[in-house]
């Protein structure tokens, strides 16, 4: 079990009039409000020259528009906002911060902020005292690669010891991602078969099919592997590959997280297909020259006892044919000496769907009605929800701020996860590489199949 942590008595969220709060922070802090969970003071910090009652007004704007207004839980949320309006290099800020923070002993500070301002607001976090028995939330990026995510960890804890820093990724606290892990450990009949001996490869699609949505200047300093293969799915190879933890403990979790990445081989560009929407570079503050991957397909393994030579075939991209986050676990087709029409394309499969619907299947064969003993695939359907439903499962952002202000670290990646995944992608991500240009509405650049000939081809999404 969780050792027993002091609860949070205050939450601080730097960057309080940015996009992140109003999207996510505000709705998840009347969720809170809703279930009776928001017990503590809230304040936001930021430098917009706003006034206490125009935050108010943000942050009812934001419930309104993501998730809806709750006027009863609103107005709890409202009754324990407070906001401060200041430079981040300013000093004077953080003093009127402790005046705020009054008697509370032990704040979480969110840091809800570009990345390349981490450095100056812990700096100042650690001057003014308010980082005395504090915990700090930082949103990914952790760094742009394996250099800077030490450097960054170095910053870190010149103020903050590591069981005080909580770094989000909110894939983490994705309910179907936690149902990745339950599934695998809470089941005896998967354990047999969830090895070399029976899987033939795992695939893992993450498509998107929006673009950069006006974010032009943004990807084109991260690109789909900073953006969303380092952290989120990387995190998900993890759960899948990972061997069982010693308990539900948060640490002997991560502690296993961090051992079967260590595993995973390097990546190479003979392992790697890089490609770029056609009319990526027509968007805001994209350079006409941009090199910059909007997708990319990784052939990985992992040198475990567990996995040696079992493929995992990783991939993710923006204005692709749909949305969705599928992961395919393909098992070795059995010997055809009974019925001989099998083949490994519609084969056994242990199906995650983790958006937009929710779905844990098992993929199986039958006998298809007629004469002769002639099969057809079929499904059984283990649960399914529709992610967002009315009614369904607690929001990302919900769970991880109550997890923070619990002091429980389960769901929050640990500077040793980060660096080890880091390593993983680090060879790839400087270097020169192929860049192929691909149709909006596809699955990608036709250059990506050569990664899967060996397995008959992408378990693409339907």
């Amino acid at each position: 079990m969780n050792a027993a942590k002091p609860r949070s008595d205050a939450l601080v969220f730097f960057g309080a009039t940015g996009d992140l709060a109003y999207k996510k922070i505000f709705p998840a802090l009347q969720a809170m409000a809703r279930r009776g969970h928001l017990t503590f003071p809230v304040i936001g910090v930021a430098k917009s020259g706003w006034t206490l009652q125009q935050f108010l007004e943000r942050a009812k704007q934001s419930v309104t528009e993501h998730g809806g207004l709750d006027s009863e839980a609103f107005a709890r949320l409202a009754s324990r906002l407070q906001y401060i309006d200041g430079d981040y290099n300013d000093i004077e800020t953080f003093k009127g911060l402790k005046t705020l923070l009054g008697s509370s002993q032990l704040p979480t500070h969110y840091l809800a902020i570009p990345p390349s301002m981490f450095p100056a607001v812990v700096q100042r976090l650690g001057e003014s005292s308010c980082a005395t028995k504090a915990r700090v939330v930082l949103e990914k990026p952790f760094g742009r690669d394996l250099e800077s995510a030490r450097e960054l960890n170095r910053i870190l804890h010149t103020v903050f010891s590591e069981d005080c820093i909580y770094r989000i990724d909110h894939y983490l606290g994705k309910e179907p991602v936690q149902n990745i892990l339950y599934f695998r450990f809470a089941n005896a009949f998967l354990e047999p078969i969830w090895n070399r001996l029976y899987v033939e490869n795992v695939q893992i699609t993450m498509a998107e099919s929006f673009g950069v949505k006006g974010r032009g200047k943004f990807y084109e300093e991260t690109g789909v592997i900073r953006d969303v293969i380092q952290n989120h799915l990387l995190q998900i190879v993890s759960y899948l590959a990972m061997e069982a933890p010693s308990s539900a403990y948060g640490e002997a979790i991560r502690d296993e997280q961090a051992k079967v990445l260590r595993t995973v081989r390097p990546m190479t560009i003979e392992n790697m297909v890089r490609g770029q929407f056609r009319g990526y570079k027509s968007e805001p503050g994209v350079a006409q020259d941009s090199y910059m991957a909007t997708y990319a397909a990784l052939r990985m393994y992992v040198d475990s006892w567990r996995w040696h030579g079992v493929p995992f075939y990783v991939r993710a991209g923006k204005s692709l044919k749909m949305t969705c986050t599928e992961v395919i676990v393909e098992l070795n087709v059995p010997p055809q000496v009974v019925f001989r029409e099998a083949k490994p394309s519609i084969g056994n499969t242990i199906r995650f769907r983790l958006n937009p619907q929710v779905v844990i299947a098992i993929g199986a064969r039958k006998k298809r009605p007629g004469e002769g003993m002639v099969g057809e695939p079929v499904e059984l359907v283990v649960t399914e929800w529709e992610e967002q439903g009315k009614g369904g499962p607690m929001d990302a952002y919900e769970r991880l701020l109550g997890d923070a202000m619990a002091g429980d670290p389960t769901l929050f990646a640990r500077q040793d996860v980060v660096e080890a995944a880091w390593s993983i992608v680090d060879p790839v991500i400087h270097g020169p590489s192929p860049l192929y240009e691909y149709e909006p509405g596809s699955w990608g650049p036709a250059e990506a199949d050569r990664l899967v000939e060996e397995v008959g081809g992408w378990n693409t999404p339907q």
